[in-house]
C-alpha cells in the first residue's frame, strides 16, 4: 500500500473558521488495571503532581508490560524513558486535541448517531504497521510515535500529546474483513506545524493530509477486528447516504491508551472528494 493510504482524502476546501476539542487536564497515573497513563482524562487537575521518584520509571515499565502482554505485544526496556516523560508530562500539561468544525449532528431519541465535521489541512507523524492481529499492530505504532513524541526527534524536545491518535484502516473488497496493514497517526501539535521535528526513526514519516469531511460514531470499550467491523456497519445503516463515503477506507480514533481496558473510541467513513 502507498503512503497516500494514510490520508484522509475529502478534497474540499478549508473551513471558514474550526472548533476546538475540550481539553481537559490529565489525571495522574494510578496503580489500577486499565488505567490511562499516557492519555487520561478525567476532569482538571486542581494541584500540580509531585516529581516522579526514580523508582517510579520500573514501576511504570512493569506495569505497561504486564497490560501489553495481554495483547500479545512485548514492551521493550528502552519505552521505560518515554513511558515516564510522557505519564510526567500528562499529570501537567493540557492535550491538544485536533481541531474540527462540525458540520452537522443527526439524533434520535436523544442519542447521537453521528456527527459530520470538517478537518483542515495538517501535518500527521505516520507509520505503518502489519502485525498478526490490529491490537499488536495500534499498540507498537503507538510506542514508535511515543519515541517520537519524546525527544527522539530532530529537535531533541518533548513534543506534548495530542488526540486523538488515529489509525487508518481498510477492509477486503466485500466489507468482510480488515486487511493486516493499518497507518497510526500522530497530529502534530499547532506550534509545530509550519517545521515539524524529523524523526530518528526511519520508519515513521511526516505526510501532509487535506482537508476532508468525515462522519464520525463514537463507541466505547476494546477495539479490535471483530468490534471495528461492528461499528463500520452501525455507522453504514444510520448515515443517509452512505454511498459518498469510501468504502474501503476507514478511520479508528482513539482517545485513551491503546492498553486501556475502558477506552473511548470513534469510527469515521471519509467524504469522497
Amino acid at each position: 500500500m502507498q503512503r497516500e493510504g494514510c490520508r484522509m482524502s475529502g478534497g474540499v476546501q478549508e473551513p471558514a473558521s474550526t472548533g476546538m476539542i475540550t481539553l481537559d487536564d490529565l489525571d495522574n497515573m494510578t496503580d489500577e488495571p486499565g488505567s490511562d497513563s499516557a492519555y487520561n482524562s478525567n476532569g482538571s487537575v486542581e494541584e500540580e503532581a509531585e516529581p516522579m521518584e526514580d523508582g517510579d520509571q520500573d514501576r511504570l515499565l512493569n506495569y505497561w508490560q504486564t497490560v501489553a502482554r495481554g495483547h500479545q505485544v512485548e514492551v521493550p526496556n528502552e519505552m521505560a524513558e518515554p513511558i515516564q516523560q510522557l505519564t510526567r508530562n500528562s499529570r501537567t500539561e493540557e492535550r491538544q486535541s485536533v481541531p474540527f468544525l462540525l458540520l452537522s449532528c443527526k439524533e434520535k431519541c436523544g442519542e447521537i448517531l453521528y456527527e459530520k465535521r470538517q478537518y483542515g489541512k495538517a501535518k500527521w507523524a505516520c507509520v505503518k504497521m502489519q502485525e498478526e492481529k490490529y491490537e499488536q499492530s495500534i499498540c507498537m505504532g503507538f510506542m514508535k510515535l511515543m519515541r517520537y513524541i519524546c525527544e527522539q526527534n530532530s529537535s531533541g524536545t518533548y513534543m506534548g500529546m495530542t488526540i486523538p491518535i488515529l489509525t487508518t484502516i481498510h477492509t477486503d473488497a466485500g466489507r468482510s474483513e480488515l486487511t493486516r496493514t493499518v497507518t497510526v497517526a500522530y497530529y502534530i501539535p499547532s506550534n509545530w506545524q509550519d517545521s515539524p521535528p524529523q524523526p530518528t526513526d526511519s520508519e515513521i514519516f511526516i505526510e501532509e493530509w487535506p482537508s476532508t469531511v468525515v462522519f464520525t460514531r463514537e463507541f466505547a470499550g476494546v477495539t479490535n477486528e471483530e468490534s471495528i467491523m461492528r461499528e463500520i456497519s452501525l455507522l453504514a445503516e444510520a448515515l443517509d447516504s452512505p454511498d459518498l463515503c469510501l468504502q474501503d477506507t476507514f478511520i479508528v480514533a482513539g482517545y485513551t491508551n491503546p492498553a486501556a481496558v475502558s477506552r473511548r473510541n470513534e469510527i469515521w467513513f471519509l467524504q469522497r472528494p
